[in-house]
């Protein structure tokens, strides 16, 4: 009796594991607004913008895609560059993010993920000489990648989530004109996010 009691709790244990994923509801499209620490070249601000996405089950885990949307307050000024009184302004532009994900799912309502995909970047340049002001918006290329974990809330419904994420970036060449401007520029980002699920 005690063996069979105890093979059904096995049994129950194993059937109810690989369901994490689909109980919590770790699938389907979202999107989601972001906020965080951004760090360009040392240089420090606030990012924020917005991402969509559609995950699928797979036992404890799931798969999914992801782009994002992101603007940034990196901004570096200089003066006196070639004439008095002039002022060069350098900053992080519009980030362009898509990916895919794939994350394990360590309860009924935790997701712990890995993600990584293709990033697109661009520096907003502004030079002021006092009487004209030139604009320039080089972009450059490359590659994203980074961890969180999500955790699902009760606070805007039952598939309402919040998520906590740190992401390296390196844009390769950045190039204006066919002029190179700055190469492998790195970008470090801590962000949060909250976000529901349809």
């Amino acid at each position: 009796m005690k063996k069979l009691v105890s093979a059904a709790a096995l049994a129950t244990a194993l059937l109810a594991s690989p369901a994490f994923a689909q109980d919590a509801a770790f699938e389907g499209p979202r999107v989601e607004l972001l906020a965080g620490y951004d760090i360009v070249e040392g240089d420090e601000g606030l990012v924020y913008g917005i991402a969509a996405g559609y995950d699928v089950a797979i036992g404890q885990g799931t798969i999914g895609i992801e782009a994002e949307l992101n603007d940034s307050t990196v901004r570096e000024v200089a003066t006196d560059i070639d004439v008095i009184g002039d002022e060069l302004e350098i900053g992080a532009g519009r980030d362009i993010y898509i990916g895919g994900r794939l994350g394990f799912a360590a309860g009924p309502r935790t997701l712990i993920y890995a993600k990584g995909g293709y990033v697109n970047g661009a520096i907003d340049v502004r030079y002021d000489d006092g009487t004209t002001v030139e604009k320039a918006r080089p972009k450059g290329d490359g590659y994203r990648v980074g961890a969180g974990i999500e955790q699902q809330l009760n606070v805007f419904g039952p598939k309402s989530y919040a998520r906590l994420e740190y992401r390296y970036s390196n844009y390769g060449n950045i190039e204006y004109d066919g002029t190179s401007v700055g190469a492998n520029i790195d970008r470090h980002q801590v962000l949060a996010g909250i976000g529901i699920r349809f």
